[in-house]
C-alpha cells in the first residue's frame, strides 16, 4: 500500500509539473499548407498562447527567416518580413508578417519556412525564451524532404507528413538538439483555437472548442528513449508541438535560456 509521505511527494511533484506549462508558442502561420497548385502566401508569425487565442508577446527582430524550396535552395527572407501589430483577445503586440509570390512557391514539391526569433524576456519567470520554429507546405502534391532535419541548434523532425493529416490520425516525429535525439523530451501541444484574420493581423473573436478545465489547454507529454513523440489529432486545424529547453545554450544576457523546438501541423477532415 502507498504511504501517505509518498502520496504527498507524487502530489507535490505532479503540481510542480503542470506549473511549468508556459504555454507560449512562436506561431509560424499560412491559411493551408497542402496547395493544389502555386499561389501567392501571406505568412504570420506571432508569439502567443494559441490555445486562449493570447495574451500576445512581442518579438524582437527575427535573426533568422529561411525558405528552403524543393531542391533544397535556400533564401534569406529576413528583408521581406514587416513588422505589424498584432490583436490578441487580451492585448496587441509586435508581430511579423510576409507576403510571398507565386513564383516564390511555383516548384511543386516541399517547402519549408525555417524561423530563429530573438530570445524573449519572460519576466516574470526571469528567464529568456527562444522558439526555433519550422513550417511545411507542399505544393502539388508531389512528396518531397519534409522529413529531413534542417540543421537548426533545436529542431522537431517530422516522421508523418505534416501538411497530409487526416483528422483523427496520429502523427510522430523526432525532437533533435544538434542533430541528435533528445530522449524523454519535455513536449508540450497546443490546438490553434481561433481563426486569423490576416487583413486586420488579429484572432478572430470566437474559440473552436471549450476546455472543461484548464489543464486540457496544453497537452503535456514525453518524447519516449529515442526522442520521438507520438500525438494523436482529434480535431481538424493547426496544432503546435513545442519540446521544451532542448538547446546547448542555457543562458543568454545573465539569465536562463530555454531554447524549444516548435513544428506546426495542420489535420483536415474527411469531406
Amino acid at each position: 500500500m502507498t504511504s501517505k509521505p509518498l502520496l504527498h511527494v507524487v502530489a507535490a511533484t505532479a503540481l510542480c509539473l503542470a506549473g511549468t506549462a508556459r504555454a507560449h508558442f512562436q506561431l509560424l502561420y499560412v491559411d493551408d499548407t497542402a496547395l493544389p497548385r502555386a499561389h501567392p502566401l501571406e505568412l504570420a508569425a506571432v508569439f502567443t498562447h494559441p490555445f486562449n487565442g493570447g495574451p500576445t508577446m512581442a518579438m524582437g527582430t527575427p535573426r533568422v527567416f529561411t525558405h528552403i524550396d524543393p531542391h533544397g535552395e535556400r533564401t534569406d527572407l529576413l528583408k521581406a518580413l514587416r513588422p505589424v501589430h498584432w490583436q490578441s483577445r487580451d492585448n496587441q503586440a509586435n508581430a511579423y508578417r510576409l507576403s510571398l509570390p507565386r513564383e516564390a512557391v511555383r516548384t511543386l514539391g516541399d517547402h519549408t519556412f525555417l524561423l530563429e526569433p530573438e530570445p524573449y524576456l519572460e519576466a516574470e519567470e526571469g528567464l529568456y525564451i527562444q522558439q526555433f520554429t519550422k513550417l511545411v507546405i507542399n505544393v502539388g502534391g508531389v512528396p518531397g524532404n519534409w522529413s529531413e532535419p534542417q540543421g537548426m541548434p533545436v529542431e522537431i523532425q517530422p516522421l508523418s507528413k505534416p501538411y497530409a493529416n487526416w483528422t483523427g490520425g496520429v502523427f510522430r516525429a523526432r525532437v533533435l538538439a544538434d542533430g541528435k535525439p533528445v530522449p524523454f523530451a519535455k513536449v508540450e501541444v497546443e490546438y490553434l483555437n481561433n481563426d486569423l484574420d490576416l487583413q486586420r493581423n488579429a484572432f478572430g473573436a470566437t474559440a473552436h472548442v471549450r476546455a472543461p478545465q484548464a489543464s486540457f489547454n496544453v497537452q503535456s507529454m514525453y518524447a519516449d528513449d529515442l526522442g520521438i513523440v507520438t500525438l494523436g489529432l482529434p480535431r481538424a486545424g493547426w496544432w503546435g508541438i513545442a519540446a521544451l529547453d532542448i538547446g546547448m545554450t542555457k543562458t543568454y544576457n545573465g539569465k536562463t535560456l530555454s531554447q524549444d523546438a516548435v513544428l506546426w501541423v495542420q489535420a483536415t477532415d474527411m469531406r
